[in-house]
């Protein structure tokens, strides 16, 4: 059975919202701009991107001071009143924000700080009256002025999971026939990853928790989807019920490798006794092939910067033209454009100019864990950078002029082996043998950390560096590829 995601790639922590016959979802982003990208659905499995709720700087500040894995985190999206409304933390920039939109492909308002709400993860619910509530990671909760920011009365403690779980966050609230609900996440985002529900009378409780909690956990099983959790319900036209979530597709020997990061996952949600019961995934419509030309004027929306995107420009008709900031993908600063990683087995290429500075095509995680291949001054070097080393692995002279750059993934190294990873990535140039091929798993959040997954792109280290065409084309996957 085949368990694709409905977003693939680092979409976490998902939240959704239906109009009509319309769903609309929303996703983290952390340091990557811009932020907070937006989808939309008729079915549920075949989404398409609109837009990026975030995409001015006076909407997402970030700078150097921002680290990789910290930025935007777990966006809340609601429709009431005739408006969208998206409440999110912004670590390092200000806290908790909220931003409406009249049309979720934008544009956003600018945020409107909220210095009464503390905690991450906050959610926005209203009552029949019309009261906001925001509930926060840890079940802080307090009533809410949302047009102006403006907090109601004290925060007061609300339910906050099993006694003794680890990390009790991602909180949603919901009226549901009778009962009020408040969904959480616990157990942490790794393997123990879980989802757990109360009900109560009124939107503050006293909440009860369900008997069978947690109604979503992955943990402790065989199944090739893990760290599931970070929910949210939805409920279709015709009535049925329906929940995403975040869950990994992890590969290779022990403990198993995730590379592509948190993707977002569907599955049906029936009732019985009053509380919700999760079914088995629903494979989403898996993504396609990618091919860019730089011809219009705008990038399409799934690109994206690490921080900002102010020395990227079109300014050579046809063609991406990048100014080096930061000498390098070490650098906070690096001019970077990049598009989120979406299978297990991939093939990127990008057609490079760089008789004006040097740069490449590259596979980030973060600024310690990357691998890139690299031309100008006349030579293409393959460099790897993981933790505290970096190393030029492989080198080689080559003309002047433009080539075509390629970074294929391949089968782990000795598959079976208990102490495999997940892949292999294959760098070099088109039409030549590989320069290098390095083992996946330096390049996978077990090792690195942090939230993100992997995101392939084009960058400059120095100089100016011309790009005519990006192309991101899938590969077959094989059994052998799975745990």
């Amino acid at each position: 059975m085949s368990h694709h995601p409905i977003v693939p790639g680092f979409h976490p922590d998902p939240s959704i919202c239906r109009v009509g016959d319309d769903y609309y979802l929303a996703c983290s982003s952390f340091e990557y701009f811009p932020g907070i990208p937006i989808f939309h659905s008729r079915d549920l499995v075949r989404w398409t991107q609109l837009g990026n709720a975030l995409e001015r700087s006076s909407q997402l500040p970030l700078t150097t001071e921002t680290p990789s894995s910290g930025g935007v985190y777990a966006p809340t999206l609601r429709h009431h009143d005739g408006r969208f409304w998206l409440i999110v933390t912004v670590v390092a920039a200000g806290g908790n924000v909220l931003f409406t939109a009249t049309d979720p492909a934008g544009p956003w308002s600018d945020p409107i700080p909220l210095p009464g709400v503390h905690g991450i993860d906050p959610d926005l619910a209203w009552d029949d009256d019309g009261t906001c509530w925001v509930t926060t990671a840890g079940g802080a909760q307090v009533r809410l002025e949302p047009r102006t920011g403006q907090t109601l009365g004290e925060p007061h403690q609300v339910w906050s999971g099993t006694r003794g779980a680890l990390a009790p966050e991602a909180p949603h609230l919901y009226k549901i026939g009778g009962h009020w609900y408040l969904m959480i996440a616990e157990g942490g985002t790794e393997r123990g990853h879980a989802v757990s529900i109360a009900r109560g009378p009124a939107p503050d409780g006293p909440f009860e928790p369900c008997p069978a909690n947690p109604i979503l956990t992955h943990r402790g099983t065989h199944h090739p989807v893990q760290n599931t959790g970070h929910a949210d319900l939805v409920q279709a036209p015709d009535g049925a019920w329906w929940m995403v979530f975040l869950g990994v597709r992890p590969r290779g020997g022990t403990p198993g490798w995730h590379v592509l990061g948190r993707e977002a996952f569907l599955a049906p949600v029936t009732w019985e006794g009053g509380w919700p019961v999760v079914g088995e995934i629903v494979s989403g419509t898996p993504a396609g092939p990618f091919m860019d030309d730089f011809d219009l004027p705008r990038f399409d929306t799934s690109w994206i910067s690490v921080r900002s995107r102010q020395a990227t420009t079109k300014e050579r008709a046809g063609w991406l033209t990048l100014h080096a900031r930061g000498a390098s993908l070490d650098e906070r600063d690096v001019t970077f454009l990049g598009r989120r990683a979406q299978h297990l087995r991939w093939h990127a290429r990008t057609l490079i100019d760089p008789s004006q500075g040097r740069g490449g095509l590259a596979v980030r995680l973060d600024e310690d864990h990357h691998y890139e291949i690299e031309a100008g001054e006349g030579r293409v070097r393959v460099i790897a950078r993981i933790g505290s080393v970096r190393t030029v692995v492989a080198e080689q002279e080559v003309s002047a002029g433009p080539m075509v750059l390629s970074v294929q993934t391949g089968e782990p190294r000795r598959p079976g082996d208990p102490c495999s990873g997940p892949d292999t990535l294959a760098f070099g140039i088109e039409g030549l043998p590989a320069l290098a091929t390095l083992d996946g798993r330096y390049l996978s959040t077990e090792v690195a950390g942090g939230f993100t997954g992997r995101v392939i792109g084009m960058y400059a280290a120095t100089g100016t560096v011309h790009f005519d065409w990006f192309a991101y084309d899938l590969l077959e996957e094989t059994p052998s590829s799975s745990r």
